[in-house]
């Protein structure tokens, strides 16, 4: 039994390490992709209240930093500063770690929060990444 715990105590050890040294790897154009569907304006009309966007999106700068808004609906639709034609689609690049609250016409209550983290560096803020991509409800902000 001894033998089991230390073995999955090294395991784990391993995999933290290997999570906050190993590099990240590059994403090829920096672009998250949101899509507001055919229909969007139709169901909340119909009084569907439920959200197109995630409430909360996340970025991560020189990884997905540029959040892309496709407008698929047949209404125009605002996300931010930017009214979105049908058929269109809106590209934001952010610059700086930040959180950022839109209006946004995708969302039941209108809001949109845009987080930018920075890029993760080796080690435990590497890990720390690591760990709030692959569990998102340790999210705290």
């Amino acid at each position: 039994m001894r033998a089991a715990v230390l073995a999955l105590v090294i395991v784990l050890a391993a995999g933290c390490a290997w999570a906050a040294l190993a590099p990240v790897p590059a994403a090829p154009n920096n672009e998250e992709i949101f899509t507001i569907p055919a229909g969007t304006w139709d169901k909340r009309m119909e009084g569907d209240r439920s959200d197109i966007l995630p409430r909360v999106i996340h970025l991560t700068l020189k990884l997905n930093d540029v959040l892309v808004v496709r407008n698929q609906d047949k209404v125009p639709q605002t996300v931010g500063p930017v009214l979105i034609m049908p058929g269109q689609q809106f590209r934001m690049p952010f610059s700086v770690a930040s959180e950022n609250q839109f209006d946004c016409t995708a969302h039941s209550d209108g809001q949109l929060t845009v987080l930018v983290d920075d890029f993760p560096e080796p080690g435990l803020a590497r890990l720390a990444w690591r760990l709030r991509r692959a569990f998102p409800w340790l999210n705290s902000r």
